[in-house]
């Protein structure tokens, strides 16, 4: 069945499941429902409103519940008010029946006083294992990392490493990897399902695992944990601590979401927004989040006038002159935003590490050279004809040429620097280096005029 008929079949089921919650028709819906993907019925529990979805908990086990759960992404207040509409108990059940890391993603969203009273209503053992990963700072490998997965010892015949992978399969996250442990936990090989499956199954196990394991660390940043996991291609990376005890794995998917937090994070800061994840309903919440950036690019703003308006003798003597302060402006500020989002995302991809950061200095400040001067001495052919003065044309073309190498050389210079310091460089964000453009294209084109008055009147 191809994807576009499935969608279609999903579409004319969601109606059906509609009507019967409206009736109550529990055998109706079941079998319709059960037969949707889990992100099918996540996306279906999110449509229908508060009074369906306290039917839903009616036909639905707190372990079916926990499935649609796992694929759902909504706001803070969001998790609260729906785990609001279902009795405490029945909340706690599903927490407890998700995969641990997924139920910490959910707790972290709520209060402690919350927190502290579904772990108190659930299950010792489960409650236990997401209160490991709660201890674990956010955004770090711990805070992401499930403690639900397959080990098994190097002493050990592939046998009997298939009875345990087949005993522990229902409740591991993956079984694509299974992890070799010594006698304390620490990490010492790792075997993929398929060579267990090939194997002999009289061959130990130490004979057939790979023991140069790529792992992280448990503290490692999860920004650092995606790239690991996208340069060597795995499925799933081991967390170890620093005696190299096995503490838990990192799945793909986790990293999916990792790499989607972190490129909605970096856009936010080039936009000059912060948390721009989910949508604000609110326009004063949005307000909220936009307006400290806009005070900021205000101030600047204000200092770029101030600068126009010390040069305002040469204004005056020259009113023509006025006329290309947005040209030259605008031309310095998108080229610096170019370049800092070529640096910005070398930085976040890796690339930059491969090669020389003066290198990639020099490239980019070729570049504004080379750009700059095809700008300008087209700019200078049209000012020459447009207003009949050679000289304004040279001053005007000549500007362009040093606001946008200028311009350039700034915008990677800026997250380079920002790296440096260990501050995040998409902080260097687009309206933020197109405004420190426009005063530095103030001063070199009115400075100019200044200097070169006398050609000018």
């Amino acid at each position: 069945m191809g994807q576009g008929q499935a969608q279609e079949n999903t579409e004319i089921s969601f109606p059906y499941l509609i009507e019967s919650l409206q009736n109550h028709e529990l055998d109706q819906f079941r079998h319709e429902f059960m037969t949707l993907h889990s992100y099918d019925q996540a996306q279906f529990f999110l449509k229908v409103d508060k009074g369906l979805r306290t039917v839903i908990y009616q036909f639905l086990s707190p372990e079916e519940m926990a499935d649609i759960f796992e694929n759902i992404e909504i706001d803070e207040e969001d998790y609260q008010s729906i785990l609001t509409e279902m009795d405490l108990e029945y909340a706690s059940s599903m927490l407890a029946n998700m995969y641990a890391d997924d139920a910490v993603d959910v707790l972290n969203e709520l209060e402690k006083e919350q927190v502290a009273t579904y772990l108190t209503i659930m299950d010792e053992e489960a409650a236990e294992e997401i209160k490991e990963l709660l201890h674990y700072e956010e955004y770090t490998a711990g805070s992401i990392m499930t403690t639900e997965f397959v080990a098994i010892s190097a002493n050990q015949t592939v046998r009997s490493a298939m009875f345990i992978l087949k005993n522990e399969a229902p409740n591991a996250e993956t079984i694509y990897y299974v992890y070799v442990v010594d006698e304390e936990r620490r990490l010492a090989g790792v075997i993929s399902l398929r060579d267990l499956i090939v194997s002999d199954d009289e061959t130990m196990i130490h004979e057939i695992m790979y023991s140069k394991v790529v792992s992280v660390s448990v503290g490692e940043d999860q920004e650092a944990v995606a790239k690991k996991m996208k340069d060597y291609n795995f499925l799933a990376v081991p967390v170890v601590d620093f005696q190299n005890h096995l503490l838990g794995i990192i799945t793909v998917d986790d990293i999916i979401d990792v790499l989607d937090e972190e490129a909605s994070d970096d856009y936010s800061k080039l936009a000059g927004v912060t948390d721009m994840d989910t949508v604000d309903r609110n326009p004063f919440s949005a307000a909220k989040k936009r307006l400290p950036w806009l005070i900021v690019l205000l101030f600047l703003g204000m200092f770029t006038a101030s600068l126009i308006g010390r040069f305002e003798d040469t204004l005056n003597k020259v009113a023509i002159l006025a006329v290309f302060i947005p040209l030259i402006g605008g031309m310095s500020g998108n080229t610096g935003t170019q370049a800092l989002a070529v640096v910005v995302r070398g930085i976040a991809t890796g690339d930059l590490e491969k090669e020389s950061k003066w290198k990639l200095v020099a490239r980019e400040a070729g570049t504004g050279i080379i750009t700059g001067t095809c700008c300008g001495l087209l700019v200078s052919v049209i000012v020459y004809v447009w207003q009949g003065s050679i000289y304004l044309g040279m001053l005007v073309g000549f500007s362009i040429v040093a606001s946008l190498f200028v311009a350039t050389l700034a915008g990677a210079l800026v997250p380079l620097l920002m790296h440096k310091l260990k501050i995040d460089p998409a902080v260097a964000s687009g309206p933020f280096i197109t405004t420190i453009n426009d005063i530095i294209s103030v001063l070199i084109y009115f400075g100019m005029a200044t200097i070169f008055m006398d050609y000018l009147i």
